[in-house]
């Protein structure tokens, strides 16, 4: 076992004892616990959000807060690796999706010892203006690190992007969180994207009406809001 091996499994070992002590007995509702308690994801179904594309939300996600906390930093770091290493045994390079991932896909990288580049929401307007930021030889196996999946159209413009710049063979894609969409798991099966999340919207909801952070009594609409967002509360 290599030596970057031996340090993710180390870590794996330590949150499994914290996962072992914490009343929810899931990766998916220990990530959930935490994102809501360093208020990466707010949940207000009285005061709904308002989303650029014009849609309302109970759920309000910056994932990029969980940086500043190092016990949900490496908590995300840890589990993201193991998926990796348990899915992906054969990949050679991690990408990080602009702006998000860059950071959260950096840390995996470091953890299994693999290079890294990231991918950028749009090309740049001067120089190489490439998409893919780093050095990545043409035909490697990349895993595809995104913070956050939401109908999934910016992440698979990162494969895509991946794929056509670099010919690369996406093995597929990990992230922190889903909104578990039915239009982002159709279009993932569309492109031919696995996708892996620590953790997903009705899990978190669980989560919530577990610890008493929302009342049971508006899990019924929270539910409604991630089948049809675009009409919720029209």
């Amino acid at each position: 076992m290599t030596s970057s091996g031996k340090y993710v499994v180390y870590l794996h070992d330590y949150y499994k004892h914290l996962i072992s002590i914490h009343n929810m007995n899931t990766v998916e509702k220990l990530v959930a616990s935490q994102l809501l308690e360093v208020e990466a994801v707010k949940l207000r179904p009285n005061e709904p959000f308002t989303w650029a594309s014009g849609w309302k939300s109970p759920i309000y996600c910056d994932n990029r807060k969980t940086l500043s906390y190092p016990k949900v930093r490496s908590t995300i770091k840890l589990e993201l690796a193991r998926i990796i290493m348990e899915k992906y045994p054969d990949v050679e390079v991690i990408a990080g999706v602009a702006t998000g991932a860059i950071a959260q896909g950096a840390l995996v990288a470091d953890a299994l010892g693999l290079p890294f580049v990231y991918v950028r929401s749009s090309a740049k307007d001067h120089g190489m203006k490439n998409l893919v930021e780093g050095y990545l030889e043409e035909g490697k196996k990349v895993v595809v690190v995104e913070d956050l999946i939401s109908t999934g159209g910016s992440s698979l413009k990162a494969v895509a992007a991946l794929r056509e710049e670099k010919q690369a063979n996406v093995l597929g894609m990990v992230a922190i969180f889903t909104y578990q969409f039915p239009l982002a798991q159709e279009q993932f099966a569309a492109a031919n994207v696995e996708l892996t999340t620590l953790s997903n919207y009705n899990a978190l909801v669980e989560a919530a009406a577990e610890i008493n952070y929302i009342d049971e009594s508006v899990v019924p609409t929270l539910q409604e809001w991630r089948k049809d967002p675009a009409n919720w509360q029209k």
